[in-house]
């Protein structure tokens, strides 16, 4: 059974088509008008090992903010209805992951309920035009749509571009764990019977 999912989402201020493959090999085609979240979401596809293609049109004459938050939405949403019914995954994953002088834990838990710990800083306000809040933005838009727990947890960093990747990159290194199959477990990953 392929888990994919396909999402088009239309606001005032934003309009988003968005596709994603779990079982995929790592391949993008990212098109927000927003550089540096572009190269984010590339490579959190290439570490995660997922197809995802984005076409997105948003408000940017007036910032970035409604682009990040709702790829996030969308990106949260695909997430969940590509997981269906959630048997045989492992449900949880976690990665600390080094990125030159910043290092970065992530952990993630599809437990079908949304609580975010962002627990990362940036030295500074801008990478480029990008604005450093909106990493976060993007994680909580995530997780509350794929109704998800993620903590992530800088450790250290100085530079505002490493911390960014680190997360980036964590956080796809911890989803990729968690959404795999686990031979062991051959119904759903809970007491509950549901997640």
């Amino acid at each position: 059974m392929t888990r994919t999912a396909s999402i088009d989402r239309k606001t005032n201020e934003t309009e988003i088509s968005l596709t994603v493959n779990l079982d995929g090999t790592g391949q993008s085609s990212i098109k927000t008008g927003v550089g540096f979240f572009d190269h984010m979401l590339e490579l959190f596809t290439r570490h995660a090992a997922i197809d995802l293609t984005i076409e997105a049109n948003g408000d940017l004459h007036v910032d970035a903010h409604h682009t990040v938050e709702d790829v996030g939405i969308c990106l949260g949403m695909a997430v969940k209805e590509a997981l269906g019914d959630k048997k045989g995954i492992r449900r949880y994953g976690h990665f600390t992951l080094p990125m030159d002088e910043s290092l970065v834990t992530a952990a993630i838990d599809l437990s079908g309920r949304c609580h975010v710990v962002f627990g990362a800083s940036f030295p500074s306000s801008k990478i480029g035009e990008f604005d450093t809040e909106l990493v976060e933005e993007f994680w909580r838009g995530f997780a509350g749509n794929a109704l998800c727990n993620l903590h992530i947890l800088l450790h250290h960093g100085s530079n505002s571009h490493h911390i960014s990747e680190a997360i980036f990159k964590g956080v796809a290194r911890s989803f990729r764990m968690a959404i795999e199959s686990d031979d062991r477990m051959t119904g759903i990953p809970s007491t509950k019977g549901s997640l």
